[in-house]
């Protein structure tokens, strides 16, 4: 009797173990509760399974938390990595512990255009989607020294890309990775240099690189721009480019810039100083680095705006004034010039 009595036990038992295993894997298996469009779980560093399980709670994903911590401690799924998820309309708990457990994160990207200077920089990288601020209230200098960058002014030394991060990621990182892919083609580009070119160093290629960027609306035209960039420093003559006066006026610059602008004194106001300006003034693309150093051979030392983002090219003053009266004075409403205006040009010759 005691027999009979313990094997029913026992069969009753493993009647009720069988199906308690097939509860908890139907259960474990059955689509969560996800909209169409899918959810967004964001996973912040540190947070651990328990968090993670209430947070879904809150959210409707999960009814309860409990089967999702039992799992997690049958299959020793607890260690949890830090991202974004999307979570799809047919996740289920197996799924996505495996997603969390092996960082399936979800990717975000920004991108900066060539030509943008390190303010804009620093304003899409403050509006990121994900990314931990830490440069917030940081000066250029302390930007410099923490990326070990010897210019207490960094303008230039980011290289314009679409740069993929995770949340969690910081802003300084993606400038560290900008700066070091800058860093990587300038020396690229530096050795295979034409021969002759007047710098000194290849800051001083990146330099003219950034006006170059500035300058140039057509991108077939950024050889030619350089070239007679080179061939004014080479003759001794002053560049004479707006975008150097603008970026030193900085927040005094409204929109238009103006015959007193350009004889405001700055180290930068290249219609004053010959020479290049002590910093680049915007973060060049790689197609301006080459142009800088590969120039397109030319007599042209004077452009001017069509208007259209093009230039008239000339090798003279006479013909670069008449350029000035047909182009520029035609279109002075745009407010964009290359070089001066001819009632009082501020020329070198």
């Amino acid at each position: 009797m005691l027999r009979r009595v313990a094997l029913t036990f026992l069969v009753a038992i493993a009647v009720c173990s069988v199906a308690l295993c097939l509860w908890f894997q139907g259960a474990v298996t059955q689509p969560l509760t996800v909209v169409e469009d899918g959810y967004e779980l964001t996973v912040s560093r540190g947070a651990g399974l328990n968090v993670i399980a209430e947070h879904l709670v809150e959210s409707n994903v999960l009814e309860s938390s409990l089967l999702l911590k039992i799992y997690a401690r049958l299959y020793g799924l607890s260690d949890i990595k830090a991202g974004d998820y999307q979570l799809s309309s047919g996740e289920t708990l197996v799924s996505l512990l495996a997603k969390l457990t092996s960082g399936a994160v979800q990717q975000h990207k920004i991108t900066f255009p060539e030509g943008w200077t390190l303010k804009q920089w620093l304003v899409a990288l403050a509006g990121a989607k994900g990314l931990d601020q830490t440069l917030t209230g940081l000066t250029y200098s302390d930007i410099s020294e923490r990326l070990t960058i010897s210019h207490s002014n960094p303008e230039g030394w980011f290289a314009p890309d679409t740069y993929a991060y995770v949340s969690g990621d910081s802003d300084l990182s993606i400038l560290r990775r900008a700066y070091q892919e800058m860093t990587d083609q300038l020396e690229r580009l530096w050795a295979d240099r034409e021969a002759g070119l007047p710098y000194e160093n290849p800051y001083e290629a990146l330099i003219m690189a950034s006006i170059i960027e500035k300058e140039t609306g057509v991108p077939e035209e950024r050889p030619q721009i350089a070239g007679v960039f080179v061939l004014r420093l080479q003759k001794g003559m002053r560049l004479q480019t707006d975008p150097t006066v603008i970026y030193g006026l900085g927040e005094a610059f409204k929109g238009n810039l103006t015959r007193q602008h350009l004889r405001q004194a700055s180290a930068y106001n290249t219609y004053l100083n010959t020479g290049l300006p002590p910093t680049p003034i915007a973060n060049p693309g790689v197609a301006a680095v080459k142009a800088a150093l590969h120039p397109a051979v030319g007599k042209a030392v004077f452009f001017v705006g069509k208007g259209d983002g093009s230039h008239y090219f000339s090798t003279s003053l006479e013909e670069h004034n008449k350029a000035v009266r047909k182009y520029q004075i035609k279109n002075r409403a745009k407010a964009y010039r290359s070089s001066p205006l001819t009632d009082k040009p501020l020329t070198d010759k």
